[in-house]
């Protein structure tokens, strides 16, 4: 007897409903799976058996063939478990088969016959609101993740019994609800805070203009200046997250299976301190089975780099394409996937190998030692850090002062004001920060006077500046000028934007 039940496989960010064909025929005792099964596919035959047994119900001594179609996309994971082991049992008449099609089905069974999370469920859930089929079972760890999409009516299940006793209408499973509102309350609760550094108020500013129009940063100084400090006080700056924010970071942390039930949705800006030790693929993305990396873990939020220079040659590299385009594409030979990767990208290094190059402390390493640690950051991925800044360390009547510094809410309504600015300037254009523009709209967006210019031309005569740089400081000048609440880009918009390009000066020889 055949049977039919409805899933849902993930490959990347992009999912496929997939029809999940049972026949249950006469023939020597054997299970066969066909239509692009990986290995986690293929093995469910063992766990579904023991399922099915210890949930104690009948498993068929009988020849079994399950197709999952469409066949030419590849399936993969456990999450094939629950709907073939309910596939089998319609097929032999022990469950209604009518009800299966109003369900898409999900889990990955044990062998006791408990149902385990599976990864992907909110972006599975999204894509069901464009599906005819409304209604999903899932495990219960997933029930929140899923139930976050208020279109879709979700019923989770413990075990493969439950699920059974539901589709024969002997019990009743309650649909599972997610309050957003109870969620999103206890959101952007920060236990640092801006007014607990002292001194460094240069950094602090330039931290604040990179909040404000999302440039990259570089801060360069000696260690125990406060860097680190500063760059994981950034969060408590940002704006809140907004609901399609939090949705897009959530599906991919929902890809990597990095939810948790207990936070079924991200409610705050990630934050990602990646350690100089990682490969290129832990950083980009990748895989075998492609997985999102770093870069697409801290969309929409924060990537940290600390001591930048340490980090692998083709580490730093691959970061280029996700700095310049938003997104990571991973090309496999069956296909090429993409990873939103849209973040703020801070970086701390010291000025030499010793990290004492121009400080008080005696520095033990010579001009050639210092250029080549320096040279470790090639030139095309400097120039897509649009701010570069010294932190120096800081003097004893600095360490020692009682007063406190500026608080991050008051920073932080500053970056909000500046943003407001920044969406009502480029509505309807794609864009959402002045980081983003391009050389059309800085021609637009960013019109210099004689003055600037000349002080353009000065800087550009004088350190060489490139391309790519001369875009970055227009760049910042006009989010300075949004931080001021000025229509135009004045003299000293130009001349701050210029004073954060330290590494373009050449400061350290």
């Amino acid at each position: 007897m055949l049977a039919k039940v409805f899933s849902y496989s993930i490959l990347g960010m992009e999912t496929y409903r997939i029809e999940i064909e049972v026949d249950v025929s006469s023939g020597l005792p054997t299970v066969v799976i066909v239509g692009l099964p990986d290995a986690a596919v293929r093995e469910s035959k063992d766990r579904v058996k023991s399922a099915i047994r210890n949930s104690h119900f009948e498993y068929p001594v009988s020849r079994i063939t399950v197709n999952l179609a469409p066949a030419d996309v590849k399936k993969e994971g456990p999450s094939f478990d629950l709907p073939i082991a309910l596939g089998i049992l319609a097929a032999t008449s022990q469950i209604k088969e009518d009800f299966l099609k109003e369900y898409i089905i999900l889990g990955e069974l044990a062998l006791d016959g408990n149902v385990r999370g599976i990864r992907g469920a909110l972006p599975i859930a999204l894509s069901m609101r464009d599906c005819h089929i409304k209604k999903l079972i899932l495990p219960e760890e997933n029930a929140s993740e899923a139930g976050i999409v208020e279109d879709i009516e979700v019923y989770p299940v413990k075990t493969l019994a439950q699920a059974i006793a539901f589709i024969n209408g002997d019990s009743f499973l309650v649909r599972h609800r997610v309050d957003l509102k109870d969620i999103f309350k206890n959101a952007s609760n920060h236990d640092i805070d801006f007014s607990d550094v002292k001194g460094q108020e240069h950094a602090k500013r330039a931290l604040e203009i990179s909040a404000a129009g999302s440039h990259n940063l570089l801060m360069l100084g000696p260690p125990g200046s406060g860097k680190s400090m500063l760059a994981k006080r950034l969060l408590t700056i940002l704006p809140d997250i907004t609901f399609e924010e939090a949705l897009e970071t959530t599906k991919i942390y929902s890809t990597a299976g990095l939810l948790s039930s207990k936070e079924p949705i991200i409610t705050n800006r990630p934050f990602r301190n990646s350690h100089h030790t990682a490969s290129d693929i832990s950083i980009v993305g990748g895989g075998t089975i492609p997985k999102p990396g770093e870069v697409s873990l801290a969309h929409n939020g924060v990537l940290f780099f600390d001591e930048l220079p340490e980090f692998h040659r083709n580490t730093l590299e691959a970061l280029r394409q996700p700095l310049e385009d938003g997104y990571v594409t991973i090309s496999r030979i069956s296909k090429s996937l993409r990873f939103p990767s849209r973040f703020l990208f801070i970086a701390t290094m010291n000025p030499c190998p010793c990290g004492f190059f121009g400080s008080s402390k005696e520095c033990h390493c010579n001009p050639y030692q210092i250029q080549k640690y320096r040279e470790k950051i090639s030139g095309p991925l400097l120039d897509r850090i649009d701010i570069h800044i010294e932190v120096p360390a800081l003097k004893y009547r600095e360490l020692t002062g009682t007063s406190d510094g500026e608080s991050s809410k008051d920073i932080k309504g500053r970056v909000e004001k500046a943003r407001t600015f920044q969406l009502q300037r480029f509505e309807d254009s794609g864009i959402y920060f002045n980081s983003q523009m391009s050389h059309k709209m800085i021609r637009k967006f960013c019109p210099l006077n004689d003055e600037t210019k000349n002080l353009l031309k000065t800087a550009i005569d004088e350190f060489g500046i490139s391309a790519r740089a001369y875009d970055k400081i227009l760049k910042v000048a006009r989010t300075i000028a949004d931080l001021s609440c000025s229509e135009s880009i004045r003299e000293e918009d130009i001349s701050e934007a210029i004073q954060y390009r330290t590494l373009d000066r050449n400061l350290l020889f």
